[in-house]
């Protein structure tokens, strides 16, 4: 009872194997429930010019810390690079883990 990131979230027994054998499913699975991939614009000033560039990044969104920690878990197990942007978010932007985003996962659809 309560409410989800107020109380543990965890797998159960018979979750576990599942999950150890396919990271894919999960991550894909809590990216289409609480994630999302966009363009994230840049615009950066030098002494000399203004530069603006592009890139696609996936951010994961939850309250919950177990939630997070599941979907940590399973990048991690795949490779894929990820950071904290603030005490909800994850995110995933390193060049070489969004290219396995979008190989696994793809779009949200």
């Amino acid at each position: 009872p309560g409410r989800k990131h107020e109380r543990p979230i965890f797998l159960a027994d018979w979750q576990q194997p599942s999950t150890e054998e396919d990271h894919v499913e999960l991550v894909r699975g809590l990216m289409h429930s609480d994630g999302s991939r966009f363009i994230n614009p840049v615009k950066r000033r030098t002494k000399t010019r203004t530069l603006r560039y592009e890139y696609v990044r996936y951010v994961f969104t939850n309250a919950s810390d177990d939630i997070r920690g599941i979907l940590c878990t399973s990048l991690d197990a795949l490779g894929i690079e990820w950071a904290m942007m603030n005490a909800r978010n994850v995110s995933i932007a390193r060049k070489e883990s969004v290219a396995l985003m979008e190989a696994l996962v793809g779009p949200k659809s």
